[in-house]
């Protein structure tokens, strides 16, 4: 890794003030096909996520052509990790640590609620001895299998290079490493979104009902790809119906 700003990756924290009290935490990814980061899918989303009482992070993951994976996984768990480990510090309650993603950034999103791993008590490193794994999970339009005919070809090519293991792209289409772990999950993808297939988030769902893992759809008609949080009031401002199911996940008090 270098030390170019593009090398490095930050957990930006957006406090919205009562630092004593201990809340819920997020992690956020932006999209951008793993080839930059979406300013919208970002410091906002966070924003709303402390106006309902739950800390926002952003992440600013390595991206390609650059690096490709595992660098981007290893930033979102090292991201969990670090919120995790320093709950104390960041009034955060570790037993509630989420992640939400959008396009690649739920591709990510979703890699890690696959993927994620539990900490290793012996290491020196006290970030290292906290879970990886996410206690919830909201995709939005997420990007999820890296396998044809569905996956989102220049995010594939960015995180995995022009010719990828087939192996490497079968372990990375996620809905086909959904298991009893995968933490509960939030999807909305529209319709007719003719960037990432609706079939990345039906597939998932479908997945996720067969280990039953609890889970919520929001599948509007029109939902073109990457309308972030949507205007207030429009089908694609599926904010609401989330922000009701953080309550029923205890995300919300």
């Amino acid at each position: 890794m270098g030390d170019t700003d593009e090398d490095v990756p930050t957990l930006t924290s957006v406090d919205a003030g009562n630092p004593g009290a201990k809340k819920p935490a997020f992690v956020v990814c932006p999209g951008g096909g793993y080839a930059g980061l979406a300013p919208h899918e970002g410091l906002p989303v966070a924003e709303w996520l402390e106006s309902l009482g739950i800390r926002g992070f952003v992440l600013k993951y390595r991206l390609g052509p650059r690096y490709h994976h595992p660098a981007m996984l290893t930033d979102v768990e090292r991201a969990i990790r670090t919120v995790r480990a320093n709950a104390q510090t960041f009034a955060v309650d570790p037993t509630r640590v989420g992640v939400i993603g959008f396009s690649a950034g739920g591709h990510l999103a979703s890699t890690v609620s696959t993927h994620g791993r539990p900490g290793n008590p012996q290491s020196s490193d006290p970030i290292d001895r906290a879970s990886s794994r996410p206690d919830a999970s909201v995709l939005i339009y997420p990007v999820v299998t890296m396998r044809s005919p569905y996956t989102h070809e220049f995010s594939r090519e960015m995180l995995l290079g022009k010719n990828p293991d087939p192996k490497l792209i079968d372990s990375l289409s996620n809905e086909r490493m959904v298991s009893l772990d995968t933490p509960p999950t939030f999807i909305c993808h529209g319709a007719n979104d003719s960037v990432v297939p609706i079939e990345n988030s039906l597939n998932y769902a479908l997945a996720l009902a067969s280990h039953h893992v609890p889970f919520e759809t929001y599948i509007p008609e029109h939902g073109e790809h990457g309308f972030g949080m949507g205007a207030t009031g429009s089908m694609q401002d599926w904010r609401q119906l989330c922000q009701g199911w953080l309550r029923g996940r205890g995300f919300i008090g």
